[in-house]
């Protein structure tokens, strides 16, 4: 059997973290290596999905769920404009392969990321 994930382990309490906010299907922690002044994960709490392209083929209530809190996380720790951001496959920066979304806020602008 696979070792469970980061994340399944932070939900089983087996690697202490804050969790945020949580959900029937999903929940929400700061992220241990911030990129913006405000990063969240949000992550379903079912490791079955890898990436959000699967996620959205096979469970896409669960990927709307994982927007609505990272909405509610934006207006409650930001001003509500916020950057959603899925890495898929190695090559584009997942290192972890249990679906999550990377919430960012504060100050971004469009430097980065064309609009």
């Amino acid at each position: 059997m696979a070792e469970s994930s980061i994340f399944t382990r932070i939900l089983r309490g087996d690697i202490p973290a804050e969790i945020l906010a949580e959900t029937k299907n999903v929940f929400a922690i700061r992220d241990i290596a911030p990129q913006a002044p405000l990063h969240l994960l949000v992550i379903p709490k079912s490791e079955e999905y890898r990436n959000v392209v699967e996620l959205a083929a096979g469970a896409p209530d669960i990927l709307a769920e994982m927007i609505g809190l990272a909405s509610s996380l934006a207006a409650e720790h930001g001003d509500g404009d916020f950057r959603l951001v899925f890495n898929t496959g190695a090559g584009a920066g997942q290192t972890v392969f249990h679906v999550h979304a990377h919430v960012l806020a504060g100050g971004l602008g469009e430097k980065s990321l064309g609009g």
